[in-house]
């Protein structure tokens, strides 16, 4: 099949077709970026300037230690320097904290997977998707949305290898929290920043928190739209239990009194999901069902 190419490609395909975007935040609770200039294979750990052998220990350490590990740059192609960045990122609920430190051997980097190194910053961070050799639309789309913010945020911003969900490019995600967007513009872009410094989200471009399961990052949209609540701290998960076999009750915190989400899992019919991809597969997508109580 011939790779698609202009209005064709996955993320303006999935635009026209209003693929839904709450639930689809890709499950990460801890974070390791790298900074590793230049290009990246469509693996970019082992596809980069990483000698292999290293690049394989890393890998295993960070997945051993339930950690995601990420290929970040700075927007633009500033040119490398000896000293590179890496950064270890919490995304927990109530555990939120990113640790900067930097690197010049890449076999130092062994020491950050475990989270104890490095110094704490409390600036947020804004990755944006720009994998060119993993998914086009993710550089077509992503690099003028890192430019964007780049400029709103100078030093927060970083270019980023594959996060998940290509046909929502641009992606962008928030750190610490692990807030991701979708179908970010250049010009949506500033309504992110402008949310997140006054402790809120977006929610009509909000694909969830990477730290919450699905079902819950969906009960938590529904429930902003219905409440009209925008603020991150809110609706926090106190408890989710499975109904049925794609049906879930999830209880959210909401003031003196609890909203109960009912959320049920549908099939949604088969796409192209990403510009690389061989044929239609299908996802799962999460609909509200209702108030329960």
């Amino acid at each position: 099949m011939r790779p698609p190419s202009g209005a064709d490609r996955c993320a303006p395909a999935a635009q026209r077709r209003g693929d839904e975007l709450a639930g689809t935040a890709s499950p990460v609770t801890r974070w390791l970026l790298v900074e590793q200039p230049g290009h990246w294979g469509r693996d970019a750990l082992r596809d980069s300037h990483i000698e292999p052998a290293i690049g394989r220990r890393l890998a295993e350490a960070a997945s051993g230690a339930g950690v995601r590990l990420v290929m970040i740059r700075r927007p633009g192609r500033v040119p490398a320097t000896d000293a590179r960045a890496w950064a270890y990122v919490d995304s927990r609920p109530g555990h939120e904290d990113v640790r900067w430190g930097t690197y010049r051997a890449h076999t130092e980097l062994l020491a950050a997977v475990d989270g104890s190194a490095g110094r704490p910053d409390t600036a947020p961070v804004y990755l944006v998707c720009a994998h060119s050799r993993h998914d086009a639309c993710c550089a077509i789309r992503g690099r003028p949305v890192a430019a964007a913010l780049g400029r709103l945020r100078p030093g927060q911003v970083w270019e980023c290898s594959h996060i998940g969900g290509d046909r929502f490019a641009a992606n962008v995600v928030v750190l610490p929290e692990g807030l991701y967007y979708g179908h970010v513009s250049p010009q949506s872009a500033a309504d992110i920043v402008l949310a997140y410094d006054a402790g809120h989200v977006v929610p009509s471009l909000l694909r969830g928190r990477s730290s919450l399961p699905a079902p819950v990052q969906a009960a938590q949209h529904h429930a902003r739209l219905r409440l009209d609540e925008s603020q991150i701290v809110a609706l926090a998960p106190r408890r989710v239990d499975r109904i049925g076999e794609q049906s879930w009750r999830v209880v959210l915190a909401h003031g003196d009194r609890d909203a109960t989400v009912l959320v049920r899992g549908e099939v949604a019919p088969a796409q192209r999901l990403t510009c690389s991809s061989g044929r239609p597969e299908s996802v799962r997508v999460f609909r509200f069902a209702g108030w329960d109580g």
